[in-house]
């Protein structure tokens, strides 16, 4: 289940992102790849450590606090410090698949990484290439998003970014450990919300609203890991 959410960022917050980027210190972005993804990563990330990626990750983690499309998707148990990469011209990340469990290399935190997220900071038109593709049953599925939105889909997808032929792409990423382990039930979840919210918007003193609603909590009971 890929899902778009738009303006997860300000466009104040994501001119804040681009201030700080500008000024910071950028290392090889393999320091955070697996053994199986460094062999095909070739981009640039902030340390995790570094004082640029807690003041952004920290602007973004707020912002996902606020974005009831995220939490309807994501169901979010614990959300992984975020991080930030670039890719300029020549970079690419090849397709591989996301580590099942992650640890910070400094706060106390070891996540299962049920979702994956891009949250991109430069416009589509500042840079040629660099589409995150994602592999699902149903084929390939690319994603090049303006400035302030995120695109989130399962972490056990097969994904690639495609080489930058111009300019550069600057990105957040971050992985979530989700209430809902199962991808399937996760999915059926969000779609029952989406429908009881357009039943709530459209008509609003519908009996169904409320029997819907004690479906969703109750499923959301019965499959929760908290």
């Amino acid at each position: 289940m890929m899902v778009h959410i738009p303006n997860v960022l300000t466009p104040d917050e994501v001119e804040r992102c681009r201030e700080v980027m500008q000024k910071a210190g950028w290392a090889d972005g393999r320091i955070t790849a697996g053994h199986q993804s460094e062999k095909v990563k070739f981009n640039l990330q902030l340390p995790e450590d570094a004082p640029e990626a807690r003041e952004l990750g920290d602007m973004v983690l707020k912002a996902l606090g606020r974005n009831p499309l995220f939490m309807s998707a994501v169901l979010p148990q614990q959300v992984f410090p975020p991080l930030f990469n670039r890719y300029d011209a020549g970079m690419t990340f090849g397709s591989h698949v996301d580590n099942a469990v992650r640890s910070h290399a400094i706060a106390p935190i070891r996540i299962r990484t049920d979702v994956s997220s891009t949250l991109f900071i430069s416009e589509p038109e500042d840079y040629d290439g660099g589409e995150l593709v994602v592999e699902d049953t149903y084929g390939s599925h690319s994603a090049k998003l303006p400035a302030g939105d995120m695109i989130v889909y399962p972490g056990t997808s097969l994904h690639n970014v495609t080489p930058i032929t111009r300019g550069s792409r600057v990105a957040c990423f971050f992985w979530t450990q989700s209430m809902i382990r199962d991808v399937s039930k996760r999915a059926l979840l969000f779609d029952l919300d989406m429908s009881i919210m357009g039943l709530s918007r459209d008509h609003p003193e519908h009996p169904s609203v409320v029997q819907l609603t004690s479906v969703y909590h109750n499923l959301l009971r019965q499959w929760a890991e908290v």
